[in-house]
C-alpha cells in the first residue's frame, strides 16, 4: 500500500507509515508544496496513493468521491492538535490492519478513539 502525505500534516507522518512497512511520500517532497487541493487529488489518483490529510476539504465525498481512489484518510483534529497528538492518532488508526486492509476506495475519518469508514 502508499500513502501520501498532504502539507498539512507534520513531516514525521511519512516515517511513521513507512515504519509499518508501507511506502508514504510527502507532498512537500514531490514539488506539490502549495498545490490545491484538485492537483494533490489527482496526483493521488493516478498514482494510486491513499491521500492522508488533516484537510476536511477532502471528506467531502460530492468533490473527492472516495471510489476513484485508492484510498482517503482525513484526521478530524482538535484546532490545538500538537505534532505528537497527530502523530498518536496516526499511530492507533496504523495499528488497525483489518480497517487498513479495507481502505481501497473508502474515506476514512480518523478523530481521537474512533474511526468511520464511507464509501
Amino acid at each position: 500500500m502508499r500513502f501520501l502525505v498532504d502539507e498539512d500534516l507534520p513531516r514525521s507522518i511519512a516515517p511513521l507509515i513507512r515504519s509499518y512497512g508501507y511506502e508514504a511520500l510527502d507532498v512537500r517532497d514531490l514539488s506539490l508544496r502549495g498545490a490545491k487541493d484538485q492537483q494533490i487529488a489527482a496526483y493521488a489518483r493516478s498514482q494510486q496513493f491513499v491521500l492522508v490529510t488533516g484537510d476536511l476539504d477532502f471528506a467531502d465525498v460530492r468533490n473527492y468521491p472516495p471510489k476513484d481512489f485508492a484510498g482517503l484518510v482525513v484526521l478530524r483534529l482538535p484546532r490545538n492538535a500538537t505534532a505528537r497528538c497527530i502523530v498518536k492518532l496516526l499511530d492507533e488508526f496504523l495499528r488497525q490492519r483489518s480497517v487498513i486492509a479495507r481502505l481501497a476506495g473508502k474515506l476514512a475519518i480518523v478523530e481521537p478513539g474512533r474511526v468511520r469508514l464511507r464509501s
